[in-house]
């Protein structure tokens, strides 16, 4: 099993977790040994590919993984200790919603559209609280102002196609902090969103996380990103964790030539019109298809014999404390990487850090 930090302190503990699916080519893992945690009032960054099993990870977190096809078929999602996993139907309820909630990649699916947005949220708090209607309402009302929502006694009796994107994509964070959960997942939280908007929902995020020391899980294919909000972040491809680490670290010096190879293929602004944008070579390789060997091992220019077999994510080298942005107090956390041939020094681009 895999060496994870601070698993006392944590949480949110995921721990050796494996999410399989019933395909036409029979059982498919499309989560392999995922293993994170999750520290009160810290920003993590989850980090990878579409199709990297990003989003069914927080889908695992929360217990909505599809069925009857796909199951959780081993590890523990712990909660304060508790393991979500194992947890009932009913206990699930209890949690969702109320201590970890979840902003989902694209609100106007997410949200209900034959309801109006101050409904979806009284509901949460009917159903989370002992709020009356009547307080519940005027609960709404608040949060969509402390989202940044105009008039928001007018848009609180509307319908999500009313709101543009930033607005229902507020709406989703509104409705997600109603219970001022210790946990938000973010989920892809600015797709299709242009940038003025998209730096609106980060500083809305940044402000909330430290306002209210929520921990916040950050799922995005973006390195920016992660540079901009992330405390520490996870990078994953083919459904498993391949390298962790502070931000700083991680961006500075990547150790998986994923990471370094994600890293690299950001634009940089003093490219001329001969230039080429870097690339990864190859494709993700079909999840079904995969066997011992390492997952990146065909698009990896350092792949050797040792390859054949699968990592392990392991402790690399001690990292830099960081600086809890709750207590103020130094918290070591270890540096990990799945990779036979770790990299050493610093990639030929490097996005900086905070």
């Amino acid at each position: 099993m895999a060496t994870i930090a601070n698993q006392k302190t944590a949480l949110l503990a995921v721990k050796d977790v494996c999410v399989e699916f019933r395909t036409r080519d029979g059982m498919v893992d499309v989560l392999r040994q995922v293993n994170f945690a999750l520290h009160p009032g810290e920003i993590l960054g989850l980090v990878g590919e579409s199709g990297s099993g990003k989003s069914m990870t927080s889908l695992a977190i929360m217990g909505l993984v599809p069925k009857p096809g796909g199951r959780v078929k081993s590890g523990q999602v712990l909660y304060r200790g508790e393991d979500l996993v194992q947890a009932s139907d009913t206990r699930l309820r209890q949690i969702r919603g109320a201590r970890i909630a979840m902003v989902f990649q694209e609100p106007m699916t997410a949200l209900n559209p034959i309801h109006t947005i101050g409904r979806q949220i009284v509901e949460t708090l009917l159903l989370h609280s002992a709020f009356t209607k009547i307080e519940a309402r005027q609960r709404s009302i608040d949060l969509l102002r402390e989202v940044g929502i105009s008039s928001p006694e007018q848009r609180v009796d509307e319908y999500p196609h009313q709101l543009s994107g930033g607005m229902r994509q507020r709406a989703m964070i509104a409705m997600a902090l109603a219970c001022e959960p210790d946990i938000l997942i973010a989920d892809e939280p600015t797709t299709a969103l242009d940038v003025t908007v998209q730096a609106q929902i980060f500083d809305l995020l940044r402000d909330l996380q430290q306002r209210k020391g929520t921990a916040i899980l950050l799922i995005t294919h973006d390195m920016g990103v992660i540079a901009e909000m992330c405390d520490r972040v996870a990078v994953m491809y083919a459904g498993t964790i391949v390298e962790q680490g502070t931000t700083a670290e991680v961006l500075e010096a990547p150790m998986h030539p994923y990471t370094r190879g994600l890293i690299n293929c950001l634009p940089e602004s003093r490219l001329s019109d001969a230039d080429w944008l870097a690339e990864i070579p190859g494709v993700v390789p079909a999840l079904s298809s995969l066997g011992a060997e390492c997952a990146f091992k065909e698009r990896c220019e350092f792949q050797t014999a040792a390859c054949a077999r699968s990592p392990d994510l392991s402790v690399a080298l001690s990292s830099v404390p960081l600086m809890s942005s709750v207590a103020g107090d130094p918290r070591p956390f270890a540096r990990l990487v799945a990779c036979h041939h770790p990299l050493t020094g610093s990639p030929s681009s490097v996005v900086s850090a905070p």
